[in-house]
């Protein structure tokens, strides 16, 4: 491999492969909750009804998540990818038949309201499993030596999968409504099964098979609480995400704040994904390992001040501006944050560790989304996202200050230890 080749993963024909399955799924499970928050605040113009959707997911995502992790670590990992394909594709099609006007006709908006909700929630319990078997697939594919590689390209797939699912349904609500929009989500979990026998079933590496659940669960809590970089970098993220993220409300500022209707909403939600999409390339070319510490702190500073002028903006450019840049930033914070976790998990516990990820980071997205419409009800929508941000800047701060070893956190080393393997 050549030192700092940009392209070391994509030479595995598997890698690339895995690429496609994971943009498929994750833009679908994106482009799926966004056209589900429009549809529910269409019905109830209710800021709080988008918070309970994500209250929804996050409920059976972080309940379910730890025991998730012990099944993925004593498993074959691309049957349980195919069962969570499967179990993705059944709630899109009951989301497909709650949004199809002939289907809902007989019944009245609460109950179609409360199904669609229901429906969430079995969300939650498939992505409780998908994340901790994707993260431990991915580490299959490829050797240890192109891990911090392979890292990043999943990385920016997921993060311009994530933020281009959602402009893609601000666009095609626009232009196909919501029932068309959701049978392109169908679609493509279609699509994803069909990748998935294009990999090879992969080993089990763990060597306790058969251990006892509540001892394995002990075990994986207790590494990561442990290792006070990966700990480190979760709760970091999970504060950003958390505290930062006014996605949940970007329907409300179409809507009624910036009132650019859904093709503007479309933007919006393009902005991130582009900024992502040119961090995907320049994390490739220019590695982010040294001084990935501070490098962290500052990118996630930066995506609180992003969120500060998105929420004081009644200019629609600026507004679109403020989250391209949070896309550039947010891009970053993942790339450090997935390399953390490849190179510092041992391949028998990477079930286990994505499983806390999940709880931190992954269903934060959700509570986020509780806390932003909690918030944006009771004080309103611009202060909520406001607060939000000022709370990202205070604990990056904070961080900084009393956690000088993280700060001074440099993956360079470990990078050329996995190199030497």
């Amino acid at each position: 491999m050549k030192k700092n080749d940009p392209y070391a993963a994509l030479r595995y024909k598997e890698f690339n492969t895995f690429l496609v399955l994971r943009f498929a799924m994750v833009f679908a499970w994106a482009m799926q909750f966004i056209i589900t928050e429009w549809q529910v605040y269409s019905l109830t113009k209710d800021p709080l009804s988008l918070g309970i959707i994500g209250l929804m997911e996050i409920i059976p995502a972080i309940s379910m998540a730890l025991f998730a992790g012990h099944i993925v670590d004593q498993n074959e990992k691309k049957g349980l990818l195919l069962k969570c394909i499967l179990g993705f594709s059944i709630i899109s099609l009951g989301l497909f038949l709650l949004t199809w006007p002939p289907f809902i006709s007989g019944y009245s908006t609460k109950i179609v309201l409360y199904a669609i909700y229901f429906m969430v929630f079995l969300g939650g319990l498939v992505r409780a499993f998908l994340g901790p078997t994707i993260f431990s697939l991915l580490a299959l594919i490829v050797p240890k030596k192109v891990y911090p590689n392979a890292a990043t390209w999943s990385s920016s797939v997921w993060q311009i999968s994530s933020v281009l699912g959602p402009a893609v349904a601000g666009f095609s609500i626009n232009w196909i409504g919501v029932h068309g929009s959701m049978c392109i989500v169908l679609g493509f979990s279609v699509f994803a099964l069909a990748l998935l026998t294009q990999i090879e079933t992969k080993p089990i590496l763990n060597p306790k098979i058969g251990e006892p659940m509540m001892q394995s669960l002990k075990e994986g809590v207790k590494f990561v609480y442990t290792n006070k970089m990966i700990l480190g970098s979760l709760s970091l993220d999970m504060v950003a995400v958390l505290f930062g993220g006014a996605v949940a409300l970007l329907p409300i500022f179409a809507q009624d704040i910036l009132k650019v209707g859904p093709e503007g909403f479309g933007v919006l939600r393009a902005a991130p994904a582009v900024g992502a999409f040119m961090m995907m390339f320049i994390s490739a070319y220019v590695p982010l390992n040294k001084n990935a510490g501070m490098k962290l702190l500052v990118s996630i500073f930066l995506f609180g001040i992003c969120m500060i002028v998105f929420g004081l903006s009644t200019i629609f450019w600026l507004s679109v501006f403020a989250l391209f840049l949070s896309g550039v930033v947010d891009g970053v914070s993942m790339v450090i944050r997935q390399t953390i976790l490849q190179l510092k998990t041992p391949d028998h516990m990477r079930g286990r560790v994505a499983a806390v990820n999940s709880i931190f980071v992954g269903s934060s997205n959700e509570l986020g989304a509780f806390e932003s419409g909690l918030t944006a009800k009771l004080f309103g929508t611009v202060r909520a996202v406001v607060f939000g941000g000022s709370m990202t800047l205070i604990i990056v701060l904070a961080t900084g200050i009393f956690a000088p070893k993280f700060r001074k956190l440099d993956l360079q080393k470990d990078i050329e230890e996995h190199e030497n393997q």
